[in-house]
């Protein structure tokens, strides 16, 4: 499942040089520049590039109207808000959650800077629902983090890509296994989807799905299963009972809305 939990995904490789840039500087106090709010300029629409993101990251830690001021800007360039989760936010989560990892930011820094990032999806939740709206499908989904989750802001963007498909969807954060399994049959629902960014819980996982889709109202129920570990080891999940989709949000909607037409 595409781009779930997306601030704890493996960091591209490509990126890894503008780690040991900003939060050195952020530190010195370096100010947002003028490029930050709208100042850089494109030739046509081009795509977000690394110091577009590296951008992003240091408005996030200085606060939530700087990060806005930085996605304005790129609406002002033209950007459409698909291209801005998937250029700009998904990677800056990804930056952040390297940083962390690195001991570049430590814990409450790494909150503050991915609660911001979080809070422009919520933002700009409606604009991006009416951008390019679909009419209802009648399906619905449930999507699910792992018990016990810390995060779950990819699960939120990729459920926004799926409503804007015309799917009636219902996200889940269960703390523990009773929550998540209560959750799972707690209605009717055509496909499940689960964020797994651990290992801890992948031995449950195994034993506790079978038992679940056999008690489930919908009998066809189509369960896929997603999240960093897709991306990291996906080898890990092929025990799972649950099919393995390692994409981008728009792929993982088209995917799943195959696996129920065929």
């Amino acid at each position: 499942m595409a781009q779930f939990n997306v601030e704890d995904s493996q960091f591209p490789p490509q990126m890894a040089g503008l780690a040991t840039q900003l939060p050195e500087a952020l530190r010195q106090g370096v100010p947002v520049g003028p490029r930050l709010v709208g100042g850089t300029s494109f030739a046509g629409k081009s795509a977000l590039d690394l110091a577009q993101v590296q951008h992003l990251a240091q408005a996030c830690l200085q606060g939530l109207d700087a990060a806005r001021r930085v996605v304005f800007g790129w609406q002002r360039q033209g950007q459409s808000l698909e291209d801005i989760y998937l250029q700009g936010i998904t990677p800056c989560a990804r930056l952040l959650g390297q940083w962390w990892c690195s001991d570049r930011l430590d814990f409450a820094m790494t909150t503050i800077a991915s609660s911001h990032l979080q809070q422009l999806l919520h933002d700009f939740s409606a604009e991006f629902l009416l951008e390019s709206p679909q009419q209802r499908n009648g399906l619905s989904l449930l999507l699910l983090t792992e018990p016990g989750a810390q995060h779950s802001m990819g699960l939120f963007m990729l459920s926004e890509f799926f409503k804007r498909a015309g799917w009636t969807v219902t996200v889940g954060v269960p703390q523990d296994v009773a929550e998540f399994k209560h959750l799972f049959l707690s209605d009717w629902f055509d496909a499940a989807g689960i964020s797994v960014s651990t290992d801890r819980h992948l031995q449950t996982l195994t034993h506790l799905l079978p038992p679940l889709r056999e008690a489930s109202d919908n009998l066809n129920l189509q369960v896929f299963v997603g999240g960093p570990m897709a991306f990291m080891a996906p080898d890990s999940l092929k025990g799972l009972a649950a099919k393995l989709v390692a994409e981008d949000a728009p792929k993982t909607v088209a995917c799943v809305t195959q696996m129920l037409v065929l």
